[in-house]
């Protein structure tokens, strides 16, 4: 890597997906706010999905609501159709990431279409997001498996990124979404979609299902990834994919790339954040990181001390 990756949090929609307790809404302003403080530069903070589907996601447009311009600039909101991404337009966000999957199965038991049909429509949710000054992600879902199809065939994935119409996108972001890629996968897809997209900023989703989110976080860098994205504490997960566990750990994303902004201060508020989440969900926090900051050998400079 020449320079650190960006980190996008995901925790506020990926990472609550799977969660059986939703937040409520002042709490993920709160949270968005101290992610920002704390110097998290992208935030990805809820889902234009049905919440009779995904209720964590219920708030969503509540948020939005209470957020300032400057911090929506910083936030990303995740729609699948035209339709949802007006929405989010009229609510008073603009950065959207399109999401749909790489595989037919996933694509119809988590957007309710084929892979083709949601490709089709990119061009319209295009057309919105650049009038209405934003930006948009095409992201694509199920890049090295699936949990209906099994291994994907990267040139499935090529000839997405290739397509003419989602060559305008601002990013495009690659998801192992259920975590089950190794790095040297990760590394050649990367490299490969990277050579096709010299207009647009590459980005990885992982998950660490099968413990090597970091390392595949780290192979995409790499290969020419400039943003990873991470939950607090490992959160997250797919409803619509069987098998699909947390996200990469934000904090464990954050403490391998040493980005400037990153001091052992603000990584001590980033666990302390991302604990306080955990134990308000209930849910068991899974970043090494996290666990290492709260060492005896007090001499490193990362170990969180009672001063902080």
């Amino acid at each position: 890597m020449t320079a650190a990756p960006i980190l996008r949090d995901v925790t506020l929609r990926d990472g609550l997906q799977l969660t059986g307790k939703p937040l409520e809404t002042g709490r993920k302003v709160e949270i968005v706010r101290r992610l920002l403080a704390a110097g998290v530069e992208e935030i990805e903070l809820g889902s234009m999905a049905r919440p009779d589907l995904v209720p964590p996601m219920a708030n969503t447009l509540d948020v939005v609501a209470q957020l300032t311009q400057e911090e929506l600039a910083a936030c990303w909101i995740w729609a699948a159709t035209p339709r949802q991404v007006q929405r989010a337009i009229d609510a008073g966000i603009s950065n959207i990431q399109y999401c749909f999957s790489v595989s037919d199965a996933h694509n119809r038991a988590n957007i309710g279409r084929d892979t083709e049909t949601s490709l089709e429509a990119f061009p319209e949710a295009l057309e919105l997001v650049k009038n209405a000054g934003g930006k948009i992600q095409l992201c694509l879902a199920t890049s090295f498996t699936c949990p209906f199809e099994g291994e994907i065939d990267p040139e499935q994935v090529l000839a997405i990124a290739r397509d003419h119409r989602g060559s305008a996108a601002d990013d495009i972001v690659i998801c192992d979404t259920l975590g089950q890629a190794v790095p040297g996968q990760v590394a050649s897809l990367i490299e490969a979609v990277a050579e096709t997209s010299a207009s647009r900023r590459v980005v990885f989703h992982g998950h660490d299902t099968w413990g090597l989110g970091v390392a595949n976080s780290l192979a995409a860098a790499a290969s020419g990834a400039a943003m990873l994205d991470g939950a607090l504490g490992g959160l997250g997960g797919c409803p619509f994919a069987p098998g699909a566990s947390g996200n990469t750990s934000s904090e464990d994303i954050l403490f391998a790339t040493r980005p400037d902004w990153l001091s052992p201060g603000n990584f001590a508020q980033l666990v302390e954040l991302s604990e306080s989440v955990t134990t308000e969900l209930g849910e068991a926090p899974r970043s090494k990181a996290a666990q290492g900051a709260h060492s005896k050998a007090t001499a490193f400079p990362w170990v969180i001390t009672q001063s902080e």
